[in-house]
Formats: structure tokens, sequence, C-alpha cells
């Protein structure tokens, strides 16, 4: 595996020296991204704001880009249009501009105008249904993805405290909200819109960081055991010795979004844009935070916090 190393195993670049600063800079990206989501907040889609969906047949398969283009130019701007059941059907999703949820009346009318001005010369568009969708359905799914943040962390912390230790599972939850944050907090800088598919991509982010930063605690812990060093020495060779691993793996990832970004269509592009940045800001987490924070203040960790319990040299003093 040596020949797929991007850096020599045995590279001694001191991470734990630029502590200070890495630290410094991701407290300053988390506080600009929550400044950012408490001013502007977010662009939400009609996932949450609710408006109106109407189904439209045609005799012909149509050109879902065309379509877009002649809603956008009738009028109906930001209008979402994606298939819908067979090749000639289309969903076309619409938010309204007065904060009260549409009547069924006003659905009718704006289905109707719809299907006239997304009709394609030689192929016109026949409206099947328009209806009101709530935005309380929106809520739901907004507050059950809460819930999974939530669950998330408490499994996290759960998990690597009995795996590894408790400050070790304080850091890595405090280095995957970070990353959780940032990339939450792009959408509020960047303006871009927000809808389910980004809270998707958002909660995915937080299974791809756990799993880098989990990878480098292991190494931390075999090398506080078999290695007479420094702790912040062999946090710093930790992190370099699962550099390769980590920039590789990341970097895989990456470009399976990239591929979702730009072939995925437009329904998927929030998803993939917020996957791509989570993927960016989650190895820089892995490499410059979660050991880092474990060189400080009550997280700082020592040989002892790390050494085989009792009833482990028990287990051993019994073997053959």
């Amino acid at each position: 595996m040596k020949h797929f190393n991007v850096f020599p195993y045995d590279s001694n670049i001191d991470f734990m020296r630029m502590r200070w600063v890495s630290l410094s800079v991701a407290a300053l990206l988390m506080l600009v991204s929550l400044v950012a989501m408490g001013t502007r907040g977010f662009n939400f889609s009609l996932d949450f704001t609710g408006g109106i969906g109407v189904e439209l047949r045609y005799a012909q398969a149509p050109n879902v880009d065309r379509v877009r283009e002649q809603l956008e130019a009738a009028g109906f701007h930001g209008a979402e249009v994606q298939s819908f059941g067979s090749d000639h059907d289309l969903l076309v999703r619409l938010q309204t501009d007065d904060k009260k949820e549409g009547t069924s009346d006003k659905a009718a009318s704006i289905g109707d105008a719809v299907a006239r001005a997304a009709s394609l010369a030689g192929n016109p568009a026949t409206k099947r249904s328009s209806s009101v969708i709530s935005a309380e359905v929106g809520k739901d799914l907004a507050l059950n993805g809460m819930y999974a943040v939530i669950f998330v962390i408490v499994g996290f912390l759960l998990y690597i405290s009995m795996r590894f230790e408790k400050k070790f599972a304080v850091a890595a939850t405090i280095g995957t909200m970070h990353d959780v944050i940032v990339c939450a907090g792009w959408f509020a800088v960047s303006g871009h819109e927000f809808d389910l598919n980004v809270l998707a991509g958002i909660l995915s982010v937080m299974g791809f960081s756990i799993n880098d930063t989990i990878v480098v605690f292991d190494r931390v812990r075999e090398n506080f055991r078999s290695l007479r060093s420094e702790p912040t020495e062999i946090l710093n060779k930790s992190v370099n010795q699962t550099l390769s691993r980590t920039v590789i793996t990341s970097f895989v990832a990456f470009l399976t979004a990239l591929a979702l970004y730009i072939f995925g269509g437009d329904s998927l592009r929030g998803m993939a844009e917020s996957q791509m940045i989570g993927i960016v800001i989650g190895t820089l987490s892995s490499i410059y935070i979660s050991c880092a924070l474990l060189t400080i203040g009550g997280l700082k960790v020592t040989k002892q916090d790390l050494m085989p319990k009792a009833k482990d040299h028990a287990e051993l003093a019994r073997r053959p």
C-alpha cells in the first residue's frame, strides 16, 4: 500500500505547532456561520415555505431545461421542474408571493397559467392537477432533521466514550458540529436555496466527518500505548501516519459528490454542494482541529487516559 501514499508514512509535518492558529480560524468560521444564520437566515425552498404544485402531461417527452427557461421568462421565477411518473409527465412547484397558503381556486388558476407557459412548440402541456403544498409538511421534516442531529450527537458521545475516552468523545463532537455549522453557514452566506436535499447532505456530512476522526483517534490510542513520547508529539505523529488515508478517502468522496453536482441536475445540486463543502471542511477538521482539541484545557489527554484498564491486564495475564 506504500505506492498509494500521497505523503510518506514517516512524514513529520508539525500540525500541533499550528494548533492555536487552526483552532482560531475554526472558531472564526463558526462565528461567521452562526451570525449569518442568525441575521441573514436561509433561502428556504417551498419544501419549507409551501406553495403550489402543478402536474403537467405532454404528448412527447419534453425538454426539462427548455420548460424551465420558458417558465422563468413567463415570470414564474425559481420554479422547480422535475420528471414525475413517466417521461411525458412533469411536476412544477412554485412558491407563492403572499405569506398565507393559497386556496384551491388560486392553485387552479396558477396551474392553467403554468400549463400555457410550459407548452413547447409542437408539444403542448396539459394540466393534470394543481394543488396547494402545505408548509407544515416541510416544518415537520425540518423538525425531524433536528431530532436526527441530536440523536447522532448523543450516539457519537456514547460510542466514542465507550471505545476511547470521554475527552475524545467531546473533541470529536466539537469537530463534527464545527463541520455541520460551517456547511450550513455557507448556505446562509451564499443565499443558495436550502431544501430537504441540502438538509440530507448536511446530515451525511456528520457521518463522513466522524468516520475520519475515529480513524485518527484509533491511531492516537495505539501510539499512546506503544510510544514513549510527549502527548503533543504522539498526536502529531498519529495525524501524519493517517494523512495519506485521510486525503485519499476524501478525494474519492469529493469526486463522487462532484459528479453528482455536475450530472445530477438542479434537484440534487444543493445536496451535492453541501457534501462537497462538508468533505473539504471535515477533512481539514480531522487534521487540524480534533487532535488539537486534545492538547488544551480539560480535554488535554495523557498516557494514563489511554492505557489498558486493570480488567484488560487481568485478561491478558490469564492467556496461555
